[in-house]
Formats: structure tokens, sequence, C-alpha cells
């Protein structure tokens, strides 16, 4: 009896008003934490259960902004609880709305950015792995969210649109080039005829690895390791030499030249072996191709052919033709194989008695 005497004084007292709102929403937040760990456990576990990894993306970017949602949910009962008028309760209620949403949508941005980012390579097909593609996922997010928004509070969308519509040419005409460099980054992009990673050469001589492709411009590293910034639309109407399409590997052309007395049937034998050496050793190199050689010129002073040997980048053809010249060079000289200096024979024609006395008497006049 006395416990319930202390209750009802308690309940009378005025500052019970201002009291029980706040155990009220300290108890939601505190039974929103015990089923935050509970949940997690029960999601970590069957994350882990799975081969999947898009499910471990989904559970680490649910940790933090449950405890948000926890204490949402808390003052929100809280504000229903106490003494506030119908219209308090109401505000209260949509701004806690828009932040619920607004804390979804950026859950679903990290969510968007680890799978892009984790399943780019494996997404390459479809969806290549640039920045540009990275800010168009947030970006379509991102409106979403904020349409959703503003159907949350009762705000029509149709007369912004129109708006929108309106002021967009206007927008469109103050930012043609960039708008222009960021439709013609999506056409690269799309087009998979330029990748991130691919090694590129354009016709006005620029080449170099692709680093990225972004809303203006596309970085190309070049080999010195200088960046190159290339504007979306020069890229998109120029003239690109892709060394990575349709595969990585590209043949490697040496010209050669041997002595007009060789025997051009041990010279082909001897180079194909210093070349399948080459293939196996030499790192770049692609150990199933089989080299040979086409002759096809008799120059001034040498037979001159084309070894064709195959390496498996771009890069690679460098060390590949190193070591080639190296090794024929030494392999020549063991089997006796001349590479001849450039040679041109002249031919001194004798002159006539009757010219060289003709001759005489010009240079005795031109001494007098």
């Amino acid at each position: 009896m006395e416990m319930l005497e202390f209750v009802r004084q308690m309940t009378a007292h005025p500052a019970w008003k201002l009291l029980w709102p706040l155990f009220c929403g300290l108890g939601v937040f505190l039974m929103g934490l015990v089923l935050r760990r509970f949940l997690m456990r029960s999601l970590s576990r069957w994350a882990a259960a799975t081969k999947w990894q898009w499910d471990d993306l989904l559970v680490a970017a649910l940790r933090g902004p449950f405890v948000l949602w926890c204490l949402m949910a808390g003052l929100y009962v809280a504000v229903v609880a106490s003494p506030a008028s119908t219209n308090v309760v109401s505000i209260s209620g949509k701004i806690l709305s828009v932040l619920w949403i607004f804390s979804l949508t950026l859950v679903a941005l990290r969510i968007a950015d680890q799978i892009i980012r984790k399943y780019g390579t494996t997404l390459a097909a479809t969806l290549p792995l640039t920045s540009l593609t990275q800010n168009l996922a947030k970006g379509i997010i991102l409106v979403v969210g904020a349409l959703i928004i503003l159907n949350s509070l009762g705000i029509s969308i149709a007369p912004m649109l129109t708006a929108l519509g309106i002021g967009g040419l206007a927008v469109a005409l103050a930012l043609q080039d960039t708008l222009s460099n960021l439709f013609s980054g999506i056409y690269v992009t799309a087009a998979r005829q330029v990748r991130v990673g691919d090694y590129i050469k354009l016709e006005s001589g620029e080449e170099g690895y692709v680093v990225d492709i972004a809303w203006r411009s596309t970085r190309i590293r070049n080999l010195p390791n200088n960046l190159i910034v290339i504007p979306n639309t020069k890229l998109a109407q120029a003239i690109v030499t892709n060394y990575d399409l349709p595969s990585k590997d590209l043949a490697v052309l040496a010209e050669v030249g041997v002595d007009y007395r060789s025997d051009l049937e041990q010279v082909e034998r001897v180079t194909c072996a210093v070349g399948k050496q080459v293939m196996q050793e030499v790192p770049g190199g692609v150990p199933e191709f089989d080299p040979f050689i086409r002759y096809h010129t008799f120059g001034d002073s040498s037979i001159n052919f084309t070894v064709i040997l195959r390496a498996k980048t771009f890069v690679d053809q460098y060390l590949v033709k190193h070591e080639f010249v190296k090794r024929l060079h030494r392999a020549f000289t063991q089997e006796g194989i001349t590479i001849p200096f450039p040679i041109r024979t002249v031919i001194m024609q004798a002159a006539s008695p009757a010219s060289a006395a003709t001759q005489g008497k010009e240079d005795k006049g031109g001494q007098k």
C-alpha cells in the first residue's frame, strides 16, 4: 500500500509531466539498442554462412545508422508522451521522418559505393569502374531520396519538374561545354572502347594508361609517370589506338639484316630458336607463341627480314625486344653469321686521252 501511495504521489507531482516522456524515450532507446545487438548478431551469422559478399557490406553499413534510428524512435515516443500540442507532435514527426529517409539515403549511398568498388572488376562489362559511374550512381540515389522526402512532406513534384524544365534550357546554354564533356564521358564509358587501365595512343601523339574517366576530363598516365588531362569531348572525337583491345597481347616486330653470303636457312633456324628462348624465359613474353621470320628486302648491304615476336602487354615489348637483340647478336657471333655494316660500291670511270688533254689546257688557261 505504501508503494502504491508513493506512485500516486509521484504521478501527481508537476515534474512527472516532464519525467514521464523522458523515461518513455529512454526506454525505447534502450530497447532499440538491445534489438540492434540481437539483430546484428543474427545478420552477422547469416552473412558469414553465405558465399556472397554483398550481405557483409549490408551488415557493415547498418551498424552505425541503427543507433541513430533508435535515438530517433526514442525522441518521437518522448514527444508523443509529452503534453505538447498536436501541431508540435505532427511537426516533430515530419522532421524525424525526413531525417530517417535521409539516413536511409546515406546508407544506400554507402552500400552502392562499396558494391561498385568491390565488384567493379566483375561488373566491368555492364558498369565500368570510373569516378563518373560512381558519381552517377550516387546522384541517382540522392535524387530518389530527395523525391521521397518531398513526397513525405506533401510537396507536389510536378510544378518543380516544370520549373526545372524551363530553367534547364538556360542552364544548358550557360554550361554547354561542361554538359558536352559530361555526355561525352558517359558515351566513352558506355561504349567500352576506352577503359580504365587500357594503354591508348591518340592521333595527336599523347599515349599512356587511362587512370580515370571523370565527368569533365579523362586522365592518362604516360610512361615517364606524368599525368595527361584530356577533355572528354576531345577524346570522343579523336582517333584512338587502344593497345589492350581486342586483347592485351600484341605482336612485336624486330628488323634484322644479314650478309648476302649467309645461309638463309641457317639464319631462319637460329633466329627462330633465339626468339622461342626469349618467349619462354623473358618476363612479358608469350611462352606458347612460336616466333617466325619473313624475308622482304634485298638492301644495299644486307638481306633484310622481320622477326615476329609476341608480348603480353604494350610495355612488355620493350624488354622482349631488348633481350632478343642481345641474344640474337650473341647467337649470330657464335654461328658465324654476319650483320654487315652499310656498304656502298663506287665505280670510277677512267677519262679518255682527248678529254684529258682538253682538261689539261683548261687547267693551264686557268693558271694564266
